[in-house]
């Protein structure tokens, strides 16, 4: 099995949740979702392995989200989609994705260890 975190280094809960996949030796991929942003595929993926709706991994409070008004907006799943693809800094992080289609979300960090 292997993992792959979106990753963002500034984020305290994306470190951690690297390093508790780090420490427990298990290979994986770090995609610096920034400058790397998911595909609208991937994105897809990555959600329905979650078990939520584009709308629950936004990132609301930040000042791209209220630039463009989100919480004011009725947004359907291929515009939200379209939105976070287009705007990864909305993407709550850290997202981590197992090679067997499962994913979590790392808040806190230690619920990446569901994935070992």
């Amino acid at each position: 099995m292997q993992l792959e975190i979106w990753h963002n280094p500034r984020c305290s809960k994306s470190r951690a949740t690297l390093a508790l996949i780090q420490a427990a030796g298990v290979r994986h991929v770090v995609r610096r979702y920034l400058e790397n942003p998911p595909t609208l595929r991937e994105l897809d993926v990555a959600l329905r392995g979650l078990g939520l709706e584009p709308s629950e991994l936004v990132r609301a409070n930040e000042s791209v989200a209220k630039d463009l008004g989100i919480r004011d907006r009725e947004l359907s799943r291929s515009e939200w989609l379209r939105l976070m693809v287009d705007n990864p800094i909305l993407i709550e992080r850290p997202v981590v994705l197992a090679s067997d289609g499962r994913a979590i979300l790392g808040r806190p960090p230690k619920k990446v260890r569901e994935l070992f």
